[in-house]
């Protein structure tokens, strides 16, 4: 008997829907549908994003070390300036007096030095006298008794003595004026010291980013016990600026000097890549965060500059794993104190399993321990299976 293809086809067709038939038979029709995903590798990578905010490399205010009043300033907000230029000049007047003073004390000393110079000369030519006539005497008593007088030559003898403790006496008169030299030096030196702190120059380059006071202005001393005082000017280094992130407490395990760290200007449209450079290593009680700084380069005069006080978005990523084996988040429970998933075995019933997780994305988990690739995972309705529980899994796109 000869079968045409079109009789065949149909024959074909028939079969196979007497077996879809029979197979859908073999699943009871009480039997819960539960939809499954495959465990399976997937490359994963941990990212962290922050709201950060740029300042100033280095940033500080310009007080004057004496008090004075301001004769001239030099520059205005907006003037870019180099490490050690002249930004503004103090006028002292009782200092100067003060410096001529000392000036003048310095002299008078030198000239106390030459005069107990000059008496220490004469009180050595006095003792060289009085020391040869005692020498001769005493050699005359020596060679004939009784030919000086006793008297005589005790009181040569005297002479000596006294000479001799005049000579000491100017010596230490010489030191004590050499002494003073050192002081009034000393003096004089400070004082001029002091005079140049009526100059104030800038510590570093940078662009001055306020201006306190004009000229004629009381300036006040600035020291640490008077905070109080009127800074001159602020002086800000903007050709590189902080990044600074208040890295949360979950994450600062992570942290390391040099991890890349991609930063999103949204207000100039900019991205840059920049690395951890230092971090504080302590939390802030307040946030429970680590604040955490990248250095970035911002060449000053070109366009899209970047201004301290901007913000940007700082995108972390402190993990990624090459085909690690995954699964969806919405597949892990951690209700209990570890996760936990539901799984679907060979049998058709579900098993719970506890798992060991390693980096976690915004949809995705890697699974350390616990699960096998290809093994199915519930990813809903977990609520109402119990383990043993035979169910129908249903892969993504299946009919």
């Amino acid at each position: 008997m000869r079968v045409y293809p079109v009789a065949a086809l149909a024959l074909m067709l028939c079969g196979c829907v007497r077996e879809a038939k029979t197979e859908a038979k073999s699943v009871p029709a009480d039997t819960p549908a539960v939809a499954v995903v495959r465990a399976a590798p997937a490359d994963l990578a941990r990212v962290l994003e922050i709201t950060a905010g740029f300042r100033a490399y280095q940033e500080v205010e310009l007080h004057a070390k004496v008090a004075g009043y301001l004769k001239q300033i030099l520059v205005d907000v907006g003037d870019h300036v180099q490490a050690g230029q002249l930004l503004a000049t103090l006028e002292i007047p009782e200092m100067e007096d003060e410096l001529r003073q000392a000036t003048a004390a310095t002299r008078r000393s030198d000239a106390e030095v030459l005069r107990a110079k000059s008496d220490l000369a004469s009180a050595e030519a006095a003792y060289a006298g009085a020391h040869a006539s005692y020498s001769r005497l005493a050699a005359v008593v020596k060679a004939r008794p009784n030919l000086v007088a006793q008297q005589e030559l005790d009181d040569a003898l005297a002479r000596d003595r006294s000479a001799e403790a005049q000579v000491a006496a100017s010596k230490a008169a010489v030191t004590s004026a050499e002494q003073q030299v050192h002081v009034s030096q000393s003096g004089e030196e400070r004082l001029k010291t002091l005079s140049t702190y009526a100059r104030i120059t800038a510590p570093f380059a940078g662009v001055i980013t306020a201006r306190h006071a004009g000229a004629g202005a009381l300036i006040q001393a600035g020291t640490a016990s008077n905070t109080q005082t009127l800074p001159v000017a602020r002086l800000s280094q903007i050709d590189r600026l902080r990044l600074v992130l208040p890295v949360p407490e979950s994450m600062v395990g992570v942290v390391r000097v040099g991890m890349p760290v991609e930063v999103k200007v949204a207000a100039l449209g900019r991205t840059l890549n920049g690395h951890v450079a230092r971090f504080t290593g302590r939390l802030e009680p307040a946030t429970h965060t680590m604040e955490t700084e990248v250095d970035v380069k911002n060449p000053a005069g070109k366009a899209g500059a970047i201004m301290s006080g901007m913000l940007a978005t700082a995108v972390l990523r402190p993990g990624t794993r090459k085909a690690a084996l995954a699964v969806p988040a919405a597949a892990v429970s951690r209700h209990d104190s570890s996760p936990w998933a539901l799984i679907v075995n060979d049998s058709g019933k579900i098993e719970r399993r506890e798992l060991k997780l390693g980096i976690e994305t915004p949809d995705k988990i890697e699974i350390l321990s616990g699960l096998k690739a290809g093994e199915m995972v519930v990813v809903g309705g977990r609520g109402e299976l119990r383990p043993g529980q035979s169910v129908d899994p249903k892969l993504p796109g299946a009919s």
